[in-house]
């Protein structure tokens, strides 16, 4: 009988004893997983591909007290094949333990290392009830199957000890070299070298001819370097940091000769100088609800989790159209507040409020002026290979524009007067699918909508995008991924704007008409990341953008990338 009942529960036991050196999550894999853009944040970037954690597993916990009761693993059930065995093991015997979640996770392989950890453990337990004299708990047939078990693992359990052994003087010396005990330090360094073909477009007034000229193919290099700090304050709480660096503003900035916002790459950043790109801080309020707040880094892309797993502009997709539904970049948000609510073992709401400019408000900016976003997403995973995001955004822009530095971002065109654009509010919905078709195969796609008007005006104008995508891990190799991404940036549909305040019409003729863009700009992206070690990747990739600036008679481009990408 013990025998069966060990082989049926002491995995979640050696899982405790024996994975976590080689299982310890880095502390940035927090409830606000950061989808890396324009912005890269944090390392969960890098290692996006796993399945969206949930906060009970974000901060480091107090470690479990020996289980005295089954009742306390939350996921083992009554229900289960092997309960009777794990609660004969609890009540029984006392050697099962659980991970500091309360979690059993009673359902991954057992090795025959783990197997071995986990008999000597219960023999332990089982010497310490003979000497304590309950003699009845352990019956002569017991002791006949724990001597058959000792006796088949001599030297699986010498090996184990061995190991023991050798992990006190590596933990001596990676204590004694430890950067800090309450700040952990990492990075990442981006290098891409990217070139286009020549392209003529028909601007303003767009009268059907190519009248721009094209001085060429447009080579250049950039990079972009982060540092971040995540500084432990409690055990349910840290500090973030992010230092980053790059030369998006030295650099000629790699556009084509119609749109810049066709062809803006993941990991551009205007800036030659050292900034702050995070400051915000981080708590864990119940094992199922966290709250960030912070005057840098607050935006959708860190607060929402992501429902495509590779998702990074260091390690996924080359540009920023093919990082996410441009709907959650809308307002480009900086300071504000943000909550992760895990209300059902499968289901989690995000909600967010932030500012782009969380400064002076006499200077038209502040927490609750200018540029301001709302936001809320509902991420449910019904089964393990599919994952569904809903969200929805309300956002107020002082100058008409949404700031996802994307297709149509700008709806409301310049007054010849002023020399300004209107304000708008903004309702905008969307939804992402993924599928696991395969562990080497995932199916996505996205869709998004908004309408905007200028506030105590009639008219409003309304846009669209969507993308559909394959990615392809382990292509070939084991770490490496490709991808093939197939979509359209947003696009003004339509447009009855007050005359003056029409995009589509300002850029046509300038007559007052309402109406849509006459075209539809299509991207198609492919790419294949080489990852060389575990933290050295090279990614080669082609763009091809057909219609850009959503007009008929612009030539398309073609572009050629070549990402380099370095994490520590």
């Amino acid at each position: 009988m013990l025998a069966w009942l060990l082989v049926a529960g002491v995995n979640g036991f050696v899982q405790k004893a024996i994975a976590i050196p080689t299982d310890i999550k880095s502390t940035q894999e927090s409830e606000f997983s950061s989808q890396n853009g324009l912005r890269p944040t944090a390392l969960t970037e890098v290692k996006s591909d796993t399945i969206p954690p949930s906060p009970s597993s974000l901060l480091p916990a107090d470690p479990m007290a020996q289980v005295t009761s089954v009742s306390q693993l939350k996921d083992v059930q009554p229900t289960d094949w092997a309960f009777g065995a794990l609660q004969s093991l609890v009540e029984r015997y006392g050697c099962i333990a659980g991970y500091p979640d309360s979690n059993y996770r009673g359902n991954r392989a057992l090795t025959r290392y783990e197997f071995a950890a986990g008999v000597n453990a219960c023999l332990d337990r089982i010497n310490e009830l003979i000497i304590t004299g309950t003699s009845d708990l352990v019956t002569r047939e017991d002791l006949a199957v724990l001597q058959k078990l000792q006796s088949e693992f001599p030297a699986e359990l010498a090996t184990l000890k061995g190991r023991v052994d050798s992990l006190e003087p590596r933990t001596a010396e990676i204590e004694a070299n430890q950067f800090s005990t309450t700040t952990k330090l990492s990075g990442l360094l981006i290098v891409g070298i990217q070139g286009r073909t020549k392209n003529r477009g028909d601007v303003n007034p767009r009268d059907g001819q190519r009248d721009t000229d094209d001085a060429g193919t447009n080579i250049n290099v950039m990079s972009l370097a982060q540092l971040y700090l995540t500084s432990q304050i409690t055990p349910r709480s840290y500090l973030f940091t992010g230092l980053l660096d790059g030369n998006g503003k030295s650099t000629p900035r790699f556009t084509n000769s119609v749109s810049r916002n066709d062809v803006l790459l993941g990991y551009e950043f205007p800036t030659d100088n050292l900034i702050v790109s995070d400051l915000n801080f981080h708590w864990l309020v119940t094992d199922k609800l966290a709250v960030m707040v912070g005057t840098e880094g607050v935006s959708m892309t860190t607060a929402f989790r992501g429902p495509n797993r590779v998702e990074s502009a260091a390690t996924g997709p080359l540009s920023y159209f093919t990082q996410r539904n441009p709907i959650l970049d809308i307002g480009y948000g900086h300071g504000g507040i943000a909550i992760d609510w895990q209300f059902a073992k499968r289901a989690s709401l995000q909600a967010i409020y932030t500012s782009y400019k969380p400064g002076n408000p006499s200077k038209g900016s502040g927490l609750f002026d200018g540029n301001t976003t709302t936001g809320v997403q509902l991420l449910v995973t019904p089964t393990d290979t599919l994952d569904l995001s809903l969200y929805y955004v309300n956002n107020y822009s002082s100058d008409g524009c949404l700031l996802t530095f994307i297709g149509d971002e700008c709806l409301t065109a310049v007054n010849a007067t002023t020399g300004k654009s209107a304000p708008l509010q903004t309702n905008a919905v969307g939804a992402t699918v993924t599928w696991q078709i395969s562990p080497r195969i995932n199916a996505g796609a996205w869709g998004g909508y908004t309408k905007s008007y200028i506030p105590g005006q009639s008219g409003n104008v309304e846009t669209t995008n969507y993308m559909v995508f394959l990615n392809f891990p382990d292509l070939f190799a084991k770490g490496n991924l490709g991808g093939i991404y197939i979509g359209q940036p947003p696009k003004i549909t339509s447009s009855n704007l007050p005359v003056g305040n029409n995009v589509p019409d300002f850029i046509n003729t300038g007559l007052g008409r309402a109406g849509g863009q006459p075209g539809t700009t299509t991207q198609i992206e492919a790419f294949y990341r080489f990852q060389l070690s575990d933290n050295i990747s090279i990614t080669p990739g082609i763009i091809q953008i057909f219609e850009p600036g959503n007009t008929p008679n612009n030539d398309s481009v073609t572009i050629g990338i070549l990402r380099s990408t370095f994490t520590f």
